[in-house]
């Protein structure tokens, strides 16, 4: 499964629109990732990334929120969204792996032997 997840540092970023850094990792049939690779868009743009996703054949977007248009379009070129995701890069690859993760998943790390 190809995947392409718009980043906020090492998070997902908030906004589909606003993200600059992106990653595109590639999960083998075991759910591991086989393949990562970070890419750096010249300039914020939802119609570049729809444009990504469509060349890289992405299997499965995860992202923040998402516009309604640019949702519409993925969905009708048959691209898995998951979308109002909030969490580490991380911790969504691992929830990808084992099919855990969903629309409006929020992934917090837990605190060391704490509360």
């Amino acid at each position: 499964m190809k995947v392409l997840i718009p980043l906020l540092d090492e998070a997902v970023a908030p906004r589909f629109d606003l993200a600059t850094d992106v990653l595109l990792a590639c999960l083998g049939d075991e759910g591991a990732v086989v393949e990562r690779k970070l890419l750096i868009m010249p300039q914020a743009s939802a119609e570049r990334l729809c444009q990504l996703v469509i060349a890289e054949a992405v299997d499965t977007v995860v992202c923040g929120g998402i516009e309604a248009e640019h949702y519409d379009y993925l969905t009708w070129k048959r691209v898995r969204v998951i979308d109002n995701v909030i969490g580490a890069v991380d911790q969504v690859l691992a929830g990808l792996s084992n099919n855990s993760l969903e629309p409006g998943t929020i992934l917090t790390e837990k605190a060391e032997g704490g509360c």
